[in-house]
């Protein structure tokens, strides 16, 4: 035996079982502390000491402190390796053995302590006593079980050892692993035997109650069989009187042949009416039964929308009534309404709407219908996490419905609406499935003809339904599903856009909304512009009608006064009271641009936006301090940037003591994260008006990505940017050369009233921003060394 005296034992955490001597069990083992313990016990004498965990922490969290200090000395007697799950294990309780030193040595737990012996406090006829009790109440305990217990009776009745047979029973006793704890714990045998009793009281007491429950529902169900069988007989007796209950399912009939169902269809249909007349109207499966056939019936296998011949004048009118700009878009979609005029048909590309919240996604879907004279289904694809919501539930299930495709053509009772799924880049991924991969059969003109619902469970054809599908960014959609998907990007409106719609749209829907009209309301020009500009900046147009619904509700006490004098006009100095304090300031044309602050720009999925670059030199130790919720491109991006400084600006860096600086960037709106390389030359001109003490003009922005040889590269959204850049009173914007050609995207009123600078190289960048001269930017033959790497930091 080992001298516990002397010897550390490992120890195995274990966190849902007690080990108790004399018993043996099976343990999986795959945390590496645990596994370290065992292979330290095989290469000694096979013993590990077994210690619950106090709590359910990690292997990083766990510590000595978080194992009871009393557990059971345990033999290894079988140990097999699986690459997937770790060891796998058979360990047979030795002793008990109690703790007086735990320490974490060699990787793994380690124990000093001593066996802990069972103390006996009663004299002999009364360990009999307990010994023939403990005996007693697990024969009433196992005879209790619905399993077959005779050998475990046997085998308690052969046990004459109390301290065995009271392990025994605590290692098989329902309790939970703390009262096991206890238990293994106690040093009395009497007072463990007493309270070994009382709990297996307990247990014996539940299972009775559920013994009693079992057989009530036995009873139950041989009720249900001869409900089973008198039903049948009295089917016979209908059917020998004439009387059959088939006349109540004569309309089930009636609708089958009227639902102008495929052959395959209709047998199946035919089927589950036989079915539902074997089964009865009383049964629970009829209503499943029901409420299937219910859906085949009103499925429009055959019934389409009156065809009628596609004008794409009258379409063009109808998206221009609609819609307001978007020129672009409505290009696109007059032509493929041409391609299906022409092929006479709907298979071919299905549009996917990209853009900015607000722009009009939605209605662009409602207009197409309108202008092919269909029925419009729309259906949310925003956060679910689920493919049945898709394919539908199988009919086994309680409660299963058919998936929202099969939902919303049934709403739409033809087979050939104009089906949109609106936010399809909102598509989550669940433990249940992965929807977007569900979607790939029904945006499939290969494969939609033949698309099958699990609820509905046989074939119906989508290859006549024109889905559009909508999304604020592509890069949440699986490249499998946007491969089935014709792009069509939709850009923010301008600020001109946004007053003609506004003007013509807008007002007159909130007043009439209100009760109001032109006569009764007025919003100035100067109060619309100063609502754009400084209560909203969006690419859409959405929280522009908010404002203008909240001056109308602001309004609309004063226009029912008695005394009011009509029409009420509002003006800029009443948008205070009525929506508040501006929102959004002209931050560019007010701001004070010291050296090393330069404005980029950015996209995001609401359009384009400014972004301020800010630099600051301070002692330190060589560091590069980057802040502002920046990504690892954008990181990158600023080392490149810092690297490409130093190479083009010699003679002014060369004055800097690098090993006693650090340079902080940062970027604000730190709550915001931000990522991506196009911000390359914003940083780099930042850190070199920084360390020339040169300022940048605060009308200048830039966008573009620099490499490390000082090369200028496109980037994309430079639509969104620019539109985003004279919103926000840029004047001037430097891009990369080989973005020229993007601006014929931009519209001519910005390009006419802002200055573009084409750009190839980091010199050409330094030489418009800070008017370096070539002899300064210039890259020299020395080499600049850097400091060493601090922790958290990168460095200069």
């Amino acid at each position: 035996m080992r001298n516990t005296n002397i010897d550390y034992i490992p120890i195995l955490p274990i966190r849902t079982l007690v080990m108790f001597p004399g018993v043996g069990v099976p343990v999986r083992v795959g945390r590496t502390k645990s596994v370290a313990a065992i292979r330290a016990a095989q290469s000694q004498d096979g013993m590990i000491l077994a210690l619950l965990q106090k709590g359910d922490q990690s292997e990083k969290k766990l510590e000595s402190q978080s194992l009871h200090t009393i557990g059971t000395v345990c033999k290894i007697e079988k140990i097999k390796s699986d690459s997937k799950s770790g060891l796998q294990i058979i360990l047979r309780g030795v002793h008990r053995f109690a703790s007086t030193q735990i320490i974490e040595k060699n990787g793994y737990f380690q124990a000093l302590g001593d066996e802990l012996k069972d103390k006996i406090d009663t004299d002999p006829k009364t360990i009999q006593a307990l010994l023939s009790s403990l005996k007693t109440m697990a024969r009433e305990l196992l005879t209790a079980m619905p399993a077959d217990t005779k050998q475990l009776v046997e085998l308690f009745n052969s046990i004459e050892d109390l301290s065995f047979l009271s392990y025994l029973c605590a290692a098989n006793v329902e309790v939970g692993f703390e009262k096991k704890q206890e238990l293994l714990e106690m040093t009395s045998i009497k007072s463990r035997v007493l309270e070994l009793m009382d709990l297996m009281q307990s247990n014996k007491d539940s299972l009775e109650i559920q013994n009693e429950i079992r057989n009530k529902l036995n009873q139950k169900m041989g009720k249900t069989q001869r409900d089973a069988i008198l039903r049948e007989h009295l089917k016979t007796i209908h059917e020998e009187l004439g009387d059959s209950e088939g006349v109540k399912n004569e309309s089930y009939k009636d609708r089958i042949e009227k639902a102008q169902m495929p052959e395959e269809v209709k047998k199946i249909a035919i089927e589950e009416l036989r079915r539902l007349e074997s089964v009865g109207n009383s049964s629970p499966e009829s209503h499943v039964i029901r409420n299937y056939l219910d859906l085949l019936c009103a499925m429009p296998w055959a019934k389409s929308s009156a065809e009628q011949t596609i004008d794409i004048s009258k379409a063009s009118e109808s998206l221009n009534l609609d819609h307001y700009g978007l020129d672009k878009i409505k290009k696109r979609i007059l032509q493929h309404l041409a391609v299906m005029k022409l092929r006479k048909d709907n298979q071919g590309s299905i549009l996917l709407f990209v853009g900015p919240p607000g722009v009009g996604k939605t209605s662009l879907g409602q207009s197409i219908a309108k202008a092919l004279g269909r029925k419009f289904v729309r259906g949310s694809l925003g956060g679910i996490r689920d493919d049945s919501e898709i394919r539908g539930h199988r009919r086994t299930y309680i409660g299963a419905m058919p998936g929202r495709i099969v939902q919303g053509i049934k709403r739409a009772g033809e087979n050939n609406p104009v089906f949109m799924l609106d936010e399809i880049d909102k598509l989550g991924r669940g433990f249940q499935g992965d929807p977007a991969s569900a979607l790939l059969e029904v945006l499939d003109p290969e494969q939609n003809s033949t698309f099958l619902d699990h609820y509905l469970d046989v074939p119906f054809d989508l290859s006549k339904v024109l889905f559009i599908a909508t999304a604020n960014t592509l890069e949440t959609i699986p490249a499998p599903l946007l491969d089935r998907m014709e792009v069509i990007e939709i850009t923010g409106y301008m600020t001109s856009e946004k007053t003609h719609i506004a003007k013509n749209h807008l007002i007159p829907k909130v007043l009439e909304k209100h009760g109001m009209n032109s006569s009764q309301l007025v919003i100035s020009d100067e109060a619309l512009m100063r609502m754009i500009t400084h209560y909203t900046r969006e690419a859409g147009v959405r929280e522009l009608q908010r404002c203008i619904t909240g001056v109308a509700r602001g309004s609309t006490e004063k226009v029912v006064r008695e005394d009011a004098l009509l029409p009420i006009k509002i003006e800029i100095a009443d948008l205070d009271e009525l929506l508040g304090q501006e929102k959004f300031i002209q931050e560019v044309a007010e701001r004070i641009s010291p050296p090393g602050v330069v404005t980029g720009l950015a996209w995001t999925p609401q359009g384009g936006e400014i972004l301020f670059i800010e630099t600051s030199l301070m002692p330190g130790t060589g560091k590069l301090i980057l802040t502002g919720q920046l990504g690892d491109v954008m990181k990158e991006s600023a080392q490149i940037a810092l690297s490409v400084v130093r190479s083009k600006l010699p003679i002014i860096a060369a004055k800097l003591d690098y090993e006693k600086k650090d340079l902080h960037l940062h970027v604000p709106a730190g709550a915001i994260p931000k990522d991506g390389p196009s911000a390359g030359i914003a940083i780099f001109t930042a850190i070199a008006s920084l360390f020339s003490e040169r300022s940048v003009n605060s009308k200048l922005a830039m966008t573009g990505e620099i490499t490390l040889r000082g090369a200028v590269m496109p980037v994309g959204g430079i639509k969104e940017k620019i539109i985003g850049a004279y919103r926000a009173g840029i004047e001037r914007v430097i891009l990369a050369k080989r973005n020229q050609k993007d601006l014929k995207e931009v519209p001519d009123e910005i390009k006419s009233q802002m200055k573009f600078e084409f750009v190839e190289n980091a010199s050409e960048v330094l030489m418009i921003t800070l008017g370096l001269k070539e002899d300064v930017v210039l890259p020299p033959s020395g080499d600049f060394s850097y400091s060493q790497s601090t922790v958290g930091s990168v460095p200069l």
